[in-house]
C-alpha cells in the first residue's frame, strides 16, 4: 500500500487519534503522574522529536534541495532550519502560556486567561512542529506521485514519521489530562483539554500538505519543521524532563525514543 493520498489520510488521522487515546488515560488514574513518570515520558518524547528532526526532516530536506538548487543546495536546509527555530521563539514570546513542572510563565502577560488554559496553550505550541512535519512529509509523497518508486519511498517515510510521533503523542496526551485532573479538574473536562491540544496537529498538517505541493519550497519547509521541533525539544521538553532530579531516567528514555524512531525510519523506508 503506497498510495500517497491514502497514506496521508491515515498519517494525519493517526497523530490526532493517538493524542486523544493518551488523554483518555485520565479515566484510569486516581491521582497525578509521579515526577519520575513525567521525566520518563518527556525524555521519550524528546528522543522521538530529535530523531524525527534529523532522519525524517533534515535529511529529506538536503536530498530535495540538491534536486532544485544545485550549488546553492546548502541554503534551504540551513535557512529553513533557522527560521523554524525563530518561528517557535516568536510564538513563545507572544502566546501566553504556563509550564507546570517549572512553574514558569511565558508570552505576553494576560491574567484574563486561566492557568489551565495557559498550560493547554503551552502544550499546543509544542504540537505545531509535529503537525508541520507530518504534513510536509505527506505533501512530499503526494508531490512525487508521478514517480511510483520515489512516491512509495516518500509515503513509507511519511507513515513512519506519523507512527513515531503518534507513539510519543499517547504519553504526551496523558501528561496533559492527568495533571489537570490532579489539579482538581473533572476527568471528562481534563480529557477534552488533552484531546483538543492535539487538534492543532492535523490542522497544521493539512496546511503543510498543500504548501508542500510547491516542490521548490519543500526543502525549506522540511527544514523549517525540523528547526521548530528542535527548538521546542531543547528549550522546553528536555529541561522539564530533567527538572525533578531524575535526569538519568529522562536521558535513557530519550535514547530509547531516539533509537526507536531511527529504527522505524530504516525499517519502513
Amino acid at each position: 500500500m503506497h498510495d500517497p493520498i491514502l497514506i496521508s489520510i491515515i498519517a494525519i488521522s493517526l497523530i490526532f487519534v493517538s493524542t486523544t487515546l493518551g488523554a483518555g488515560l485520565v479515566f484510569f488514574f486516581k491521582k497525578d503522574l509521579t515526577p519520575k513518570i513525567r521525566s520518563i515520558i518527556l525524555g521519550f518524547a524528546g528522543g522521538i522529536m530529535i530523531s524525527v528532526a534529523f532522519f525524517g526532516l533534515i535529511l529529506p530536506s538536503i536530498s530535495e534541495s540538491h534536486k532544485y538548487y544545485a550549488d546553492w543546495a546548502f541554503l534551504p536546509p540551513l535557512a529553513g532550519f533557522i527560521f523554524g527555530g525563530l518561528l517557535l521563539f516568536a510564538l513563545d514570546k507572544i502566546i501566553p502560556h504556563f509550564h507546570k513542572l517549572t512553574n514558569t510563565e511565558e508570552g505576553l502577560p494576560n491574567r484574563a486567561i486561566s492557568q489551565n488554559i495557559r498550560f493547554f496553550l503551552a502544550v499546543t505550541i509544542h504540537n505545531i512542529p509535529e503537525g508541520l512535519s507530518v504534513g510536509f512529509a505527506c505533501g512530499l509523497a503526494i508531490a512525487l506521485r508521478a514517480d511510483p518508486v520515489l512516491a512509495a519511498a516518500a509515503s513509507a517515510s511519511a507513515l513512519s514519521l506519523a507512527i513515531g510521533i503518534s507513539a510519543q503523542n499517547i504519553p504526551e496526551g496523558a501528561a496533559i489530562s492527568i495533571p489537570m485532573f490532579g489539579d482538581g479538574m473533572k476527568k471528562w473536562k481534563a480529557f477534552l483539554f488533552g484531546a483538543f491540544s492535539g487538534l492543532v496537529e492535523p490542522i497544521f498538517a493539512i496546511a503543510a500538505l498543500f504548501l508542500a505541493q510547491l516542490v521548490v519550497v519543500t526543502p525549506w519547509l522540511l527544514a523549517l519543521a525540523a528547526g521548530a521541533m528542535l527548538y521546542v525539544t531543547l528549550d522546553e521538553i528536555m529541561p522539564e524532563a530533567r527538572q525533578n532530579g531524575y535526569s538519568h531516567y529522562s536521558m535513557w528514555s530519550f535514547m530509547i525514543g531516539f533509537v526507536l524512531m531511527m529504527a522505524m525510519e530504516v525499517a519502513i523506508v
